[in-house]
């Protein structure tokens, strides 16, 4: 388990097994959501953060003709990705905590230059972070 998992599951309260796959999830979400150049170099720079993004990127995206209908209807964005991390057992606190310390972590690898550039460029994620 790496640094990052560890952190974020103790920090939050939560198994690492779940904590891995909700940080995979927001990572990726992120890595499709947010600017390019600063993700990436965010992504790069935290151990093991794109092996999560690897592994765990397509889960809970809402894939074929529903998820197509709440991406259609606004259903996607930080509120899907709300939505997909509370379908594997988050609570509001939990999803909020784990955004929290990811970026944390984040900021002390990347920095927060890059971090803030970020989270700029996701409408909504400045309210969780």
């Amino acid at each position: 388990m790496n640094e990052l998992v560890t952190r974020v599951a103790d920090a939050v309260g939560i198994d690492a097994a779940l904590a891995e796959k909700a940080i995979g999830m927001m990572l990726g979400f992120l890595q499709r959501e947010a600017a390019d150049g600063p993700v990436a170099r965010m992504i790069e720079a935290i151990p093991g953060a794109s092996e999560l993004v690897a592994k765990y990127n397509g889960e809970g995206a809402g894939e074929g003709l529903l998820g197509g209908l709440m991406s259609a209807i606004g259903g996607g964005g930080v509120m899907g990705l709300g939505q997909q991390l509370m379908s594997q057992g988050l609570g509001m606190g939990e999803i909020t905590g784990l955004a929290k310390e990811t970026m944390a972590v984040a900021r002390e690898h990347a920095g927060a230059e890059v971090v803030d550039e970020v989270v700029a460029s996701v409408p909504g994620l400045s309210q969780f972070v």
